[in-house]
């Protein structure tokens, strides 16, 4: 029995103490306290565990408390407040570990902060003019994160200032090396030489590439990118990346560059443009065959060289925008104007005798009685003339006013109306006629058809359809269907509207007169005074249709930058591309300023540099050996190109050269200038420079 007692008072005090917990878990919630209020709902339930109420009561605060966290994180998170947002999060994660919504946003949160400390190192890399650097930074935030407006922009103006294709990362220091070269008639393998001791880069040759081959080059303030740009173009030549400062070059044939050339496969994954229609534009511009349609995921997969791969980049960018939408106002507008006028006197049409039974006392009427009928025995039946004087006017306007959201160019209905069933019997002939009813239901109402056309400068093209149908009289056929008389009126116009003007169609009438009159004849007649001997009632009835529509543009087509919509994108059979033009800095410094007058040329299979003048290179430059006999000079100044004269050619002792040959020096050995900022390079078949970065050991 005391155990009982206990056990009761235990019950008791278990439950004032779980509505002490509730009460006081209120009140924090109520005070902005949320954590300590959750904490003393959560003791209600778990001390009233049978008390389903304070279960769902502490859930319903605990949900709601979550979302409250999460939707302020987000108000801070767009606001660009990232470290203000952070804290919400981690709120919402403490009462919900396994909260989804909470961890997503946090990873949303590390992506915007490192995507914004991307965003100042492509600055930073734009500032001092490293385009391919920033441009590389910023498609990759906007591979993660399409909707970056501030990358977009800033890629924007990267476009704008420099548009070329993205360098090879490893090699972009190398290419932008300024470099001054002139050659004629010198061997590939000799140029290829003086551009890697410029540059630093190391040169592979394919087996079967033709290293003597002749050619004649000039270039003043240029970059290596372009040397070997012109090198490449005007040889049929290719290259491949090998490591961080080393190409192959091979020629540029079908099989070679199935075998050296590198293939990439990117996946393009699109918001807002339709894979299929991504994938057809690919094809046609790109030329490429390896392409795949995920229309699950709204993906384009495509397997192309990295150059194609590059123009691909830019198609999509300029095809996978968000299509623009317009909210439509409409207002329908039936108006129905009623004029009933009923004036005059309406006089009794007709005038009733009846005969009375005789002496009146309500016996049966006899044949006496008809044939002599006197004032006592016919009666009259009761004439009663009406007065009318009545006029009403009634305005009944029927509104319809709904809003739509119409993406461009695609069709939207509106129905505001009924559905009238109509049944119809068919009847099958044969051993046992059999009748079958079924039953079709036609639209009747206001049906309004549009489809909007939204243009770059702010103006909507509409085509409109509209029709008003009523339901008219029910007809009954002779086999059981039923059919209605259907009244319409249709309209249909093309309208080209700006953003929030107003349009209205008028003039969709519909009108009936009826007039009807009860008169005395003969009397009723006169124009004025036949009012007073009858009666006339007019009945009009005028119906119009009005359409109001205002178009208010909620997304436009945003307009790409110039650079976006126009870019260089190789030649027929080659997507390699142009190089940027050369650097602003690679300008000749005054201590090394080539000399005037000086043309390389090469004489000989030696292929040694002479001048002009009949001097070296390394003689115009830093002045002839002792005991050299002075050259005379020219009778005129040379064309760049054209072979040296007799009178420029040194002679050789006791010896008298072949005519229009160039003599060579013995001492010392020919040398190129490799530009206004580098040393001379020995050039000599005696001390041949490696295809590399350094020269060979003497």
């Amino acid at each position: 029995m005391l155990h009982g007692a206990a056990a009761l008072a235990l019950v008791v005090l278990s439950g004032c103490a779980a509505q002490m917990a509730l009460r006081d878990g209120r009140d924090l919630m109520a005070h902005d306290q949320p954590e300590a209020g959750l904490k003393k709902l959560q003791e209600a339930s778990d001390r009233a565990p049978g008390n389903g109420e304070y279960r769902l009561i502490y859930l319903n605060a605990r949900d709601k408390t979550l979302q409250d966290f999460i939707a302020s994180g987000e108000k801070e998170m767009a606001a660009g407040k990232y470290q203000a947002a952070r804290p919400w999060f981690r709120r919402a994660l403490d009462l919900d570990p396994n909260s989804e919504k909470a961890k997503a946003d946090l990873r949303m949160l590390d992506a915007l902060l490192r995507h914004q400390n991307m965003i100042k190192q492509a600055a930073i890399s734009m500032d001092e003019r490293r385009y391919d650097a920033a441009r590389k930074t910023l498609e990759q935030i906007l591979r993660e994160r399409p909707e970056n407006d501030a990358a977009r922009a800033m890629l924007a103006e990267v476009e704008s200032r420099a548009a070329q294709p993205v360098l090879s990362a490893e090699l972009s220091d190398a290419y932008r090396q300024p470099i001054s070269i002139e050659f004629r008639d010198a061997p590939l393998r000799q140029v290829f030489q003086v551009i890697a001791q410029r540059s630093g880069l190391n040169f592979v040759f394919d087996k079967d590439l033709k290293t003597d081959t002749k050619v004649s080059i000039a270039l003043r303030n240029s970059t290596v990118e372009q040397a070997l740009y012109f090198l490449l173009v005007t040889n049929q030549l290719e290259q491949q990346v090998m490591d961080n400062n080393t190409l192959l070059i091979y020629p540029n044939l079908p099989a070679k560059v199935r075998e050296y050339k590198e293939m990439v496969v990117r996946t393009f994954f699109l918001n807002n443009a339709d894979a299929k229609l991504v994938a057809a534009s690919l094809k046609t511009l790109t030329k490429s065959t390896d392409i795949v349609v995920d229309e699950k995921l709204n993906a384009v997969i495509v397997r192309d060289t990295p150059e194609a791969i590059r123009v691909a980049e830019q198609v999509v960018a300029l095809q996978d925008r968000a299509e623009p939408e317009v909210v439509l106002d409409v207002e329908v507008l039936e108006i129905a104007r009623t004029r009933l006028q009923n004036l005059g006197i309406q006089w009794p049409d007709k005038v009733v005798l009846s005969p009375l039974a005789s002496a009146g006392n309500g016996a049966a009427l006899t044949l006496a009685d008809l044939l002599s009928p006197t004032r006592n025995s016919v009666s009259v039946g009761n004439p009663s003339a009406t007065v009318n004087l009545n006029v009403n006017d009634g305005d009944t306007n029927i509104l319809a006013n709904p809003r739509i959201r119409v993406r461009n160019k695609e069709k939207a209905k509106i129905l505001i109306g009924d559905k009238v069933p109509v049944i119809s019997t068919t009847i099958s002939g044969g051993v046992g006629t059999f009748a079958s009813e079924s039953v079709s239901y036609i639209d009747v109402g206001l049906t309004l058809n549009v489809e909007p056309t939204i243009y770059m400068n702010d103006q909507v093209g509409i085509r409109i359809a509209m029709e008003v149908s009523s339901l008219g009289q029910q007809t009954i056929t002779k086999s059981g269907s039923t059919v209605f008389q259907i009244g319409t009126r249709q309209a249909s116009a093309v309208l080209q509207l700006k953003d929030g003007e107003n349009q209205v169609l008028a003039g969709l009438l519909n009108t009936q007169e009826q007039t009807s009159g009860n008169k005395i004849p003969g009397l009723g007649d006169f124009p004025i005074l036949g009012r007073l001997f009858g009666n006339t009632t007019n009945n009009d009835k005028k119906t119009e249709i009005v359409l109001s529509i205002t178009p208010h543009i909620v997304r436009n087509v945003t307009r790409p930058a110039e650079s976006a919509t126009e870019f260089l994108s190789g030649t027929q059979g080659n997507f390699r591309r142009r190089p940027a033009a050369a650097l602003p800095d690679a300008t000749p410094r005054a201590q090394t300023a080539p000399v005037p007058g000086v043309v390389m040329t090469t004489s000989g299979a030696g292929g040694a540099a002479v001048s002009a003048n009949g001097l070296s290179l390394y003689e115009a430059s830093h002045g002839a050996p002792a005991g050299t006999p002075p050259a005379p000079a020219p009778s005129a100044a040379p064309a760049p190109v054209a072979p040296l004269p007799p009178a420029a050619t040194p002679q050789a002792a006791g010896a008298a050269p072949p005519p229009g040959n160039p003599v060579p020096f013995p001492t010392p050995p020919a040398t190129t200038a490799l530009g206004p900022t580098s040393d001379p390079v020995p050039l000599s078949s005696q001390q041949p420079v490696p295809v590399g970065g350094a020269p060979a050991p003497r």
